[in-house]
C-alpha cells in the first residue's frame, strides 16, 4: 500500500536510512517537525508509528525500544543500502581486475536511482542530513563506472553518458577528463580538445579559476598524442593514507607466523565479521616488527590505505588517548579538522562510517587492554585489525571474536641470523640473550666486529643490556638514565640537553652513541625508547627529579618563545622568565609552528604528567601557552584534553589566577567549536575568578572575549555591555592604550551590524589611531578593513576602496594571509556594488587562495557569498545557487548567524531569478526573521529589500511596498533600490 501522508513518508525514510538500528525519539522529532514540534510530541509520534505499521502490513517490522524505534528489515530490501552494498561489491571487483563483473554491478547499483534523494519526503532536516552524502556517493559511483568502461575499451559507449554528466555537473573536473579520454580514444581528438576549451571557459566564468593540474596535463598529452592514452588503462589509485612505519632492517625468520597471520588478516573468500588478530608475546620478542612486516607484505590487498598507531599501553608515560588516535585517523581519512567531533563516541561512529566500503588495514600496536582497542574497531569486514600486546586481551577474544597468535622467541638459527654470526660461541650468546630480538640486537651491536668468545667472557652472568650500558662512557650512561623521565613518545637533542643540563652538541653526540649501542632508536633526527628499554633506563638511573624538572621547564620556555613569535598580542599568563636553552633555529612564526607540530604529542604528555605528578604549574602554563597554536591548527581534541588537565591541576592547587586562565582557555575552545553557550559559561566564570583576585586587566581581557562571543552569537545587547565594561575596566586599570584596540574594534563591528555607521567610523578611527601610535600592525589592518566596510555601507565606495587598499598592502607586507583574505573579500564586495562582477570574482578567488591552508571559516563563508553574488551578476545562476548553499551550510555548521543571514538573502535572490519566487519569498522571510531577532539591521535592510522583490515577483505589490518601506526606515541612508 502506498504511503500517501508526508509525515508518514518522512518517518519511514528516517527509519529506512538507519535500517536495523535504533533511531532515537529526538532524531525522529527533528526529522518530522524540525524546530517546531507539536505540543504532544511523543504521543503524536506514537500515532504516526502505529499508522505506519498498519500501512506496512506487518507490525513487527517496526520495533519499539527504550529510547526510540528500529525498522527490522533485510538491508537488501532498502534501495539505499542495496546501492551502497552493490557499489562496494563493484569497487572490489574492479580492484581485483574483474572488470566485466564490476561493470554489471555498477549498472545494477546506478539503476536503483529514480530521481533526487528524498524528492517526495517533506523533511528538510532529513534531506540536509542525508542528501549531500548520497549525492556524492552517486557521483563517485558514476566516476568509477566510467573508469571501468574505459578500462574495458567501451569509450564510445560512455561518451553520451559523460556528455550528460558534464552538463549536469560542469564543475566536476573528473567527468571532463573522462570525456576527453573517451573522445580521444574514439579518434575524435578535435572534440577532446574542444571539451577542454569548454571546461576552461566554464571554470573561468563561474569560479574565476583555470582547470586543475590533472586536466591541463591531459590536455597537453592529447596535443602531443601521448601513446599512453591510446590503450585502455587501469584505474588510477587515489591518494590513500599509509601510516606504517618502515620495515625493520634485517627482519629474519617467522615464516610460519607470517603465513598464519596473513591468512587470518586477509582470508580468501567473503567475510561477514571484522577479522581481528591479536599478536601476543613477551616484551622484546619482536611483535611490532612482525606486525609491520606482515602489514607491508599485505599492502596490495588493502588499496584504500594502512593506518597505524602506537597505543603506548606499556610505556613509562601515559598511553595514547583514544580521542587522539581517532583524531589522527579521521584527519588521515580526509576529514577537515573543524569537522572532527570532540566526543569520542561521535568520533568512533564517524570513523566506522568512513571505513564502510573501503579495504583498509589497521595496525594497533602495544595495546594493554581491550578498552584501548574497541573504540578503534571498524564495522566493515573489509577492514581487518592487527593488534599487538603483551597480554592475551581475552575480553577482545571473547566479546569481539578476535583470534590470538602467540609469538615465541626466535629459533636458534634465526637468532644466529640476527647476530650475523655462527659457531658454538654465537649459539651460546643467542641462548644467553634468550633468543629475544631486542636483546640480540643490542648484543650484536656490542660485539661489532670483535670476538664473540671474548664478549661472552665479559658478559659472564650479566644481562647483555647491562653490559652494553656499562660499556658506555660515563656521560652517555648518565644521559641514558635521565632520559627515562621523558613523558612523551620521543625526544630531540635539545630536550635531552635540557634534561642532562649539557650543551646541545654534547647531547647529540651522546645520543648517537646510545643509538649505536641500540639502546635508543633514531629516526630522522629524533630519538625514542622501546618500552622495555625505557624501563631499563629507569632502573639504572639515579635521582632523576631535577632532570625531569629541567625538561619540563625547557618545554615551558620553548612554548613561551613560540607563542611570542606566533601570537604576541594574545593575553596569556605571565611568563616565568629565566634563562635556559630554546629550540635551535626557531626564529620565525613559521618555524615556531613547525616546532610545535613536531612536539605536539610530547607537550600533551608533559601537561598530563605535570598535572598528575607535579609540578602542577607546568600543566597550566603549557596549556595556556599552547592555546593560540591549537586554535591555529584546529587541534580541538588536544586542546580540550590539555585545557582540562590544566584546569584540574589549577583547581586542585587552588590557584585562582590559573583556574581563571583555564576557564578562558576552554571558553576560547568552545567559541572555536561554535558552542557559544559553553563558551559564555567558561568566560563568565573566568570573569568571576579575576574579580576574586582583583586583576582588573585580566578581567577586562576576558570581558572583551565574552563580548566578541556574544556578538557572533547574535546577542548584541549583552555584547555591547561586555565590550563597554571591558573598555571601562581597561581604562580604570591604568593599562596602556594599546590594549584598547581590540575592544574598540569590537564595538566598531557591533555598530556596523546595528547600522550605527557614524558611531562605527568614530570607534574604528580611534582604534586606527591607537594602533598606528603603538605600532600594532595587526590591529591597524583590522581597523582599516572595517573602516572600508563602514564606508561601503554608507555608500562611499571610493573611500572604502582607499581604506581597503591600505589594509591589503599592510597585510601582504606583514605576511598576514587571513587579514589579506578579509581585505580582498570586502574589496570584492565593493566592486560588486559598482557592478564590476568579473573583477569581484577575481578578487574573491584571490581571497580563497590566501585561505587555502585552512583559514578562518567565517572569512571563507563571506568569500563564498561574494563569489556567488558575482556569479549571479554574470548570469551564472546555477553556480551562484550552489555557492550560496555552500555558504549557508558552512555558516550554520560553525554558528555564524550574520553569515547565515547574508547567504539566505543571496540564495533568495538567485531563486527569484530562476523563477522560483515562492522559494525566494520563504528564504527571504527566514532572513528577515533571523536579522530582526538578532538586531542585524544592516543585513535586515537587504533581507527586506529582497523580500519585497519576491513579493513583487508573485504579484503582491502591496506586500512589496510595505517591506520596502520598512527597509527604507531601518537606517539613516538613502532608500534601497526597488
Amino acid at each position: 500500500m502506498p504511503v500517501r501522508a508526508g509525515k508518514h513518508r518522512a518517518l519511514l525514510a528516517a527509519l529506512a536510512f538507519r535500517a536495523n538500528r535504533v533511531v532515537s525519539i529526538g532524531e525522529l522529532v527533528s526529522f518530522l517537525w524540525g524546530d517546531d514540534p507539536p505540543a504532544r510530541t511523543r504521543g503524536t509520534l506514537q500515532t504516526y508509528v502505529m499508522r505506519l505499521r498498519q500501512l506496512l502490513g506487518d507490525p513487527s517490522l517496526i520495533r519499539t525500544t527504550s529510547d526510540g524505534y528500529r525498522l527490522v528489515v533485510p538491508p537488501e530490501q532498502v534501495d539505499v543500502h542495496r546501492f551502497t552494498a552493490t557499489a562496494s561489491r563493484a569497487r572490489q571487483a574492479a580492484r581485483s581486475n574483474r572488470l566485466t563483473e564490476a561493470s554489471d554491478l555498477y549498472a545494477e547499483a546506478l539503476g536503483l536511482w529514480r530521481g533526487p534523494v528524498l524528492a517526495d519526503v517533506p523533511s528538510d532536516a532529513l534531506r540536509d542530513d542525508e542528501a549531500p552524502r548520497l549525492a556524492e556517493r552517486l557521483l563517485v559511483a558514476h566516476e568509477e563506472r566510467v573508469d571501468v568502461e574505459l578500462a574495458l575499451g567501451n569509450h564510445e559507449r560512455v561518451v553520451p553518458v559523460l556528455r550528460a554528466l558534464t552538463t549536469d555537473h560542469p564543475l566536476r573536473e573528473r567527468f571532463w577528463a573522462q570525456l576527453m579520454i573517451a573522445l580521444y580514444r574514439g579518434s575524435r581528438q578535435a572534440e577532446a580538445l574542444e571539451a577542454f576549451r569548454l571546461v576552461d571557459r566554464v571554470l573561468d566564468e563561474q569560479l574565476g579559476i583555470e582547470p586543475g593540474a590533472a586536466l591541463r596535463e591531459l590536455h597537453q598529452a592529447i596535443l602531443v598524442g601521448d601513446p599512453s592514452l591510446a590503450a585502455p588503462a587501469g584505474r588510477v589509485a587515489p591518494d590513500v593514507p599509509d601510516q606504517l612505519p618502515p620495515e625493520v632492517p634485517g627482519f629474519v625468520g617467522r615464516v610460519e607466523a607470517v603465513e598464519r597471520i596473513s591468512r587470518l588478516v586477509a582470508p580468501d573468500g567473503q567475510r561477514t565479521a571484522v577479522p581481528i588478530v591479536v599478536l601476543t608475546g613477551v616484551a622484546g620478542v619482536g611483535k611490532t616488527a612482525l606486525a609491520v612486516h606482515v602489514a607491508h607484505r599485505l599492502r596490495d590487498r588493502f588499496p584504500d590505505g594502512r593506518l597505524y598507531v602506537d597505543l603506548r599501553g606499556y610505556s613509562v608515560g601515559p598511553p595514547t588517548p583514544v580521542v587522539d588516535v581517532l583524531t589522527r585517523f579521521l584527519r588521515a581519512l580526509g576529514v577537515p579538522p573543524e569537522q572532527i567531533p570532540v566526543d569520542p563516541d561521535e568520533q568512533s561512529t564517524l570513523f566506522r562510517s568512513l571505513l564502510a566500503g573501503r579495504r583498509m588495514l589497521l595496525v594497533l600496536d602495544n595495546a594493554a587492554a581491550p578498552d584501548q582497542v574497541r573504540p578503534l574497531l571498524p564495522g566493515a569486514a573489509s577492514c581487518p585489525v592487527l593488534v599487538t600486546s603483551r597480554d592475551d586481551l581475552r575480553g577482545l577474544i571473547a566479546v569481539d571474536g578476535a583470534r590470538r597468535v602467540g609469538l615465541d622467541v626466535l629459533e636458534p638459527a634465526q637468532s644466529l641470523a640476527v647476530l650475523g654470526r655462527s659457531g658454538a660461541a654465537a649459539e651460546e650468546l643467542a641462548r644467553r640473550c634468550g633468543h629475544l630480538p631486542l636483546v640480540l640486537d643490542v648484543a650484536a651491536a656490542s660485539v661489532g666486529g670483535g670476538s664473540v668468545a671474548r664478549y661472552l667472557d665479559r658478559l659472564d652472568h650479566r644481562d647483555p643490556l647491562h653490559l652494553a650500558h656499562e660499556a658506555l662512557p660515563p656521560a652517555a650512561r648518565r644521559l641514558f638514565g635521565l632520559l627515562s623521565v621523558v613523558p612523551g613518545p620521543d625526544f630531540t637533542p635539545e630536550a635531552a640537553a635540557a634534561a642532562a643540563d649539557v650543551p646541545v652538541a654534547t647531547a647529540a653526540a651522546l645520543l648517537d652513541r646510545l643509538a649505536e649501542a641500540r639502546l635508543v632508536r633514531s629516526v630522522g633526527g629524533r630519538y625514542s625508547f622501546h618500552d622495555s628499554m625505557a624501563r631499563f633506563a629507569a632502573s639504572v638511573a639515579g635521582d632523576v627529579a631535577p632532570a625531569r624538572l629541567r625538561l619540563l621547564e625547557f618545554y615551558v620556555r620553548a612554548v613561551d618563545h613560540c607563542a611570542e613569535l606566533l601570537y604576541p598580542d594574545l593575553m596569556r599568563l605571565p611568563s616565568a622568565g629565566g634563562g635556559g636553552a630554546r629550540p635551535a633555529g626557531v626564529d620565525t612564526a613559521a618555524r615556531a609552528r613547525a616546532w610545535l607540530d613536531a612536539e605536539r604529542a610530547n607537550l600533551a604528555a608533559a601537561i598530563r604528567s605535570a598535572a598528575e605528578h607535579g609540578p602542577a604549574a607546568v600543566s597550566w602554563r603549557l596549556a595556556d601557552g599552547l592555546r593560540g597554536y591549537l586554535w591555529i591548527g584546529k587541534h580541538v581534541t588536544d586542546w580540550l584534553l590539555t585545557a582540562q588537565y590544566g584546569m584540574d591541576a589549577a583547581h586542585e592547587q587552588r590557584d585562582v589566577a590559573a583556574e581563571a586562565a583555564m576557564h578562558q582557555n576552554l571558553g576560547t575552545l568552545h567559541w572555536r567549536l561554535g558552542d557559544f553557550a559553553k563558551s559564555i559559561a567558561h568566560c563568565t566564570r573566568a570573569v568571576e575568578l579575576h574579580r576574586v583576585t582583583g586583576d582588573l586587566a585580566s578581567e577586562a581581557g576576558v570581558r572583551g572575549n565574552l563580548g566578541v562571543v556574544r556578538l557572533e552569537a547574535g546577542d548584541l545587547a549583552s555584547a555591547r555591555n561586555d565590550l563597554e565594561t571591558c573598555l571601562a575596566l581597561k581604562r580604570e586599570s591604568g593599562g596602556p592604550r594599546s590594549g584598547e584596540t581590540g575592544v574598540l574594534t569590537g564595538l566598531g563591528v557591533l555598530a556596523i551590524e546595528t547600522g550605527e555607521l557614524a558611531e562605527a567610523v568614530d570607534l574604528l578611527g580611534e582604534a586606527l589611531a591607537v594602533s598606528v601610535e603603538h605600532g600594532l600592525r595587526s590591529s591597524e589592518i583590522t581597523a582599516l578593513t572595517l573602516l572600508g566596510v563602514a564606508a561601503q555601507a554608507m555608500g562611499e565606495p571610493q573611500r572604502a576602496l582607499s581604506r581597503l587598499a591600505d589594509a591589503l598592502r599592510l597585510a601582504t607586507e606583514a605576511g598576514f594571509r587571513e587579514a589579506a583574505a578579509r581585505a580582498l573579500e570586502v574589496t570584492a564586495s565593493v566592486r560588486l556594488d559598482l557592478g564590476e562582477h568579473a573583477e569581484a570574482l577575481d578578487l574573491a578567488d584571490r581571497a580563497l587562495g590566501e585561505l587555502c591552508e585552512g583559514g578562518d571559516q567565517r572569512i571563507t563563508t563571506n568569500v563564498l557569498v561574494v563569489m556567488a553574488s558575482a556569479n549571479r551578476g554574470l548570469g551564472s545562476l546555477r553556480a551562484a545557487d550552489g555557492q550560496f548553499q555552500q555558504a549557508l551550510t558552512k555558516a550554520r555548521r560553525i554558528g555564524y548567524p550574520s553569515g547565515e543571514a547574508r547567504a539566505l538573502v543571496g540564495l533568495a535572490g538567485v531563486r527569484r531569478l530562476l523563477g522560483e519566487a515562492g522559494e525566494a519569498r520563504a528564504l527571504a522571510t527566514e532572513a528577515v526573521s533571523l536579522t530582526t531577532r538578532l538586531g542585524f539591521r544592516l543585513i535586515e535592510r537587504a533581507a527586506r529589500t529582497e523580500l519585497a522583490a519576491a513579493h513583487r515577483a508573485l504579484g503582491d505589490d502591496l506586500a512589496a511596498t510595505t517591506e520596502l518601506d520598512q527597509a527604507t526606515h531601518l537606517l539613516d541612508l538613502p532608500p534601497p533600490p526597488p
